[in-house]
């Protein structure tokens, strides 16, 4: 099983934080790294520009990336991952050393990176069930905030 598939990970809060681990590989690029599994898996790739975000997600003035599965269209099949609870984003941090590592997946619809108080927060938008929604009613806006390796979660509406 190759690496990107050990650390998919989904959970009910929308969110699994990776516990920056030593011995974890640090990638040169994100974007390579995923073009090159999904290059590897598709016969006939494509990318949107929304596939990669280079943004800093926990406000330590390091650029970060966050990387949208539904950008990609694998053998004519958009979103190759995507599910009616969405689409796997991945979000990696960069070391000021250089390199990045991944620290969560999420399986949600789209997300907005915004300033709140003073500080970059993501408000993701997630699959009814994770606010104890059913399905077909009002997506779940969920607002979280990373703090070194960790999400936050400061509310959900």
């Amino acid at each position: 099983m190759n690496f990107l598939a050990r650390i998919l990970l989904v959970v009910a809060a929308g969110l699994f934080a990776l516990p920056a681990v030593a011995q974890q590989e640090l990638l040169k690029d994100p974007e390579f790294y995923e073009k090159d599994h999904y290059g590897k898996r598709c016969d006939e790739v494509q990318y949107g520009s929304g596939f990669i975000d280079r943004i800093d997600i926990n406000n330590d003035g390091i650029t970060d990336a966050v990387t949208n599965s539904s950008e990609i269209v694998c053998d004519g099949v958009r979103g190759p991952d995507c599910t009616a609870e969405g689409c796997p984003f991945n979000f990696y941090l960069q070391v000021k050393e250089g390199g990045y590592f991944m620290i969560a997946t999420a399986q949600m619809y789209s997300y907005d990176f915004i300033k709140r108080f003073g500080n970059m927060v993501f408000v993701l938008k997630m699959h009814p069930r994770y606010c104890e929604r059913e399905e077909g009613q009002e997506p779940c806006a969920m607002t979280v905030r990373v703090r070194g390796t960790k999400f936050l979660t400061i509310s959900k509406k």
